[in-house]
């Protein structure tokens, strides 16, 4: 796409990163949940620091604008920004385990114009180039169409119990993987 461009992002842009993240949110979700569980839908994502720390996690610009965001771990952790539960900044071993990608989000102004999908190669390149032949990711409603499109199939819906926020309200999660060509 003409006019994009992906950079690796920095501690630096968190603010802007967040309130384009909040906004893909609460307007992404909008036909697939309702308002409780847009609300909900904070608790169990977000930014994860590590991910900026690692020099995993991308920006991608267009026409100089941060449009969207997003990356991969080598970390144990399968989904969830900083303030989710069950975190593990484990490693992950390259020749029996499925890196991650995480935290994609593209702002609502800049949707259906390549956004994703240049993160999304960017991560899988990233993760080809350390060994790793699988990678993970857990889709919200409004992500599987894309990932789907990209090559992820589904390994399994999430469980109420990795999904209910503490205001009781279950988001509907769907892990999906996807093995990487050479």
């Amino acid at each position: 796409m003409s006019g994009l461009t992906l950079r690796a992002a920095t501690r630096a842009d968190i603010p802007v990163l967040m309130p384009l993240m909040d906004t893909a949110i609460r307007e992404l979700l909008k036909p697939y949940l309702d308002p409780a569980g847009i609300e909900a839908s904070f608790e169990i994502m977000g930014l994860d620091t590590q991910l900026i720390d690692d020099g995993t996690y991308f920006a991608a610009l267009l026409d100089g604008e941060i449009a969207g965001c997003g990356g991969w771990s080598r970390r144990a952790t399968l989904f969830g920004g900083d303030h989710a539960a069950g975190r593990d900044a484990g490693l992950l071993n390259p020749a029996t385990d499925a890196a991650r990608v995480r935290a994609m989000y593209t702002s609502p102004r800049f949707t259906r114009r390549g956004v994703g999908r240049a993160i999304l190669a960017a991560c899988e390149a990233a993760a080809r180039a350390e060994g790793f032949s699988r990678v993970e990711l857990v889709a919200t409603m409004a992500g599987q169409p894309l990932y789907t499109a990209c090559g992820y199939a589904p390994i399994e819906a999430m469980t109420s119990t990795t999904s209910t926020t503490s205001r009781d309200v279950t988001v509907p999660l769907m892990r999906m993987g996807k093995r990487l060509t050479v």
